[in-house]
């Protein structure tokens, strides 16, 4: 048979350069060596632990071929013996051609012959060829047998045929390679993803609780969106798009746990406050035994100082502060304790109590609001892949409302990509519906959706997206 045509060459170049898929790469590299020789069969082994392990086998005669799709054939490794002669052309990185197998002493065929008498075929002629990949390291070898001329009979592998077959498993080694790397990157990607939810987790266990809530439902609800949701959502932009929300929280790493973890208005400020408001009792105590008070003055600062305690207490722990209890708040503000001069709050201390809903005062929710910014700046230091260089614009601006009123770049409309869309309707679902946050309860989730759709409806997230995310149910599955 004449050589392939330069144009043969190339193709199988641009399709091993193309298939992104391990096994299927293996098959075609296979194919392709052994359509060039033309061959009955063909064996592909890969070099890994001190061994060639069989990946595929190919008979054509005997309607043989094991090992496709990533099924291993289920062969015995062959161990790297020069007696072997696979194993010879790894070890010396040469190619070699063997006429005649029952011929031939130069290498142990026992194995070989054993195979022929179990399955009635008959090797005659064989071609091995080492794959070196670019650092001239040789990753696997392909094996021809039984190359046919164009009357179907078993002939001996042409020489001309050499060079060829040997330029072909150097680029199909160099490929594979490539597929490995490439491997080898999301790996470390994945392994930086998983170590970083572990260092979250560290510092503050409801956090990573709720970056595994929000994987699991970006999970269930892109399997939704790629069946019944009628949208696209497989393969990389897939996978693109669960890194985003794994990743989305990093920045909390640097927001104070103190800010981050803030179960009540006054925080840490409360005992201080408290240790006051004793003084001021052991005060007017004092006052009241040394005899510069009378008792209806005693009594009525006792009061006072019942009266502020309980106010301090439960507007530390409310979740919302009408604005009578506010007004009584400022009011308390402009007291000051027996001694006419300590102020039963400080200005700090007065703007804590100050917050109407939740705990955090503006500068602390700006603190918390860096987070975002930390989680663009951090994931912006590392270099991800182009496919994947996405990842750091989704996850660092799932704060931005469609309306223009988020945070921290006041994105709105087109400018805020679809994943992006999904990742907030995400948070803000798994915010409300938490039940291990230390500053609030957890809200059922019927109730929780119903906030979702108000905020579609004034136009702070995707009424699209809200509504897809209630079909999915995907905060329902495991």
């Amino acid at each position: 048979m004449p050589l392939p045509s330069v144009e043969t060459l190339l193709d199988i170049g641009v399709a091993l350069s193309k298939e992104k898929d391990i096994d299927r790469l293996l098959e075609t590299i296979l194919d392709a060596a052994m359509d060039i020789a033309n061959c009955d069969g063909g064996t592909l082994y890969v070099l890994e632990g001190g061994a060639l392990h069989f990946r595929i086998l190919v008979t054509k005669s005997l309607g043989l071929r094991r090992g496709v799709r990533g099924v291993s054939p289920e062969l015995p490794p062959v161990p790297l013996s020069r007696a072997n002669v696979s194993s010879r052309a790894a070890l010396d990185k040469t190619l070699i051609n063997v006429a005649d197998v029952y011929a031939s002493d130069d290498f142990d065929f026992s194995g070989t012959r054993r195979y022929d008498g179990m399955t009635g075929y008959k090797t005659v002629s064989m071609l091995n060829v080492p794959m070196e990949d670019d650092n001239c390291d040789v990753i696997g070898v392909l094996q021809l047998i039984n190359a046919l001329s164009g009357e179907g009979a078993v002939v001996p592998f042409a020489r001309e045929y050499e060079p060829v077959i040997f330029s072909l498993a150097s680029q199909a080694a160099i490929c594979l390679t490539n597929r490995a790397h490439a491997a080898e990157t999301m790996e470390l990607l994945d392994s930086f993803v998983r170590v970083m939810s572990e260092a979250i987790d560290a510092r503050s266990p409801y956090n990573a609780n709720h970056t595994r809530n929000m994987a699991r439902y970006a999970d269930n609800f892109a399997d939704w969106l790629n069946g019944d949701g009628g949208i696209a959502f497989d393969g990389e932009r897939r996978r693109r798009f669960l890194m985003s929300v794994w990743l989305h929280d990093i920045g909390k790493l640097v927001v104070p746990l103190e800010v981050m973890d803030k179960a009540n208005r006054l925080g840490p400020k409360i005992n201080d406050v408290m240790s006051r408001f004793r003084i001021f009792a052991l005060q007017n105590e004092i006052g009241y035994l040394r005899q510069s008070i009378g008792g209806g003055e005693y009594a009525r600062r006792a009061a006072e100082i019942e009266a502020a305690r309980e106010l301090v207490e439960q507007s530390d722990r409310a979740g919302f502060l009408p604005d009578e209890t506010l007004a009584a708040i400022r009011e308390l503000g402009e007291k000051t304790g027996p001694d006419g001069e300590t102020p039963f709050l400080m200005d700090e201390e007065l703007t804590c109590l100050s917050v109407r809903k939740g705990t955090l005062t503006d500068g602390e929710r700006r603190v918390m609001e860096s987070h975002v910014v930390m989680t663009r700046r951090l994931l912006s230091g590392m270099s991800f892949p182009k496919r994947f260089r996405s990842v750091p614009d989704w996850a660092s601006s799932h704060h931005e409302y469609l309306n223009g009123e988020g945070y921290p770049d006041k994105l709105s409309g087109d400018a805020i990509p679809t994943e992006t869309r999904i990742l907030t309707v995400l948070d803000v679902f798994d915010a409300l519906t938490a039940g291990d946050r230390p500053y609030k309860p957890a809200m059922p989730a019927e109730k929780a959706l119903g906030i979702l759709t108000d905020m579609a409806g004034d136009g702070r997230l995707d009424p699209d997206i809200v509504d897809r995310f209630i079909r999915s149910g995907a905060w329902k599955r495991p």
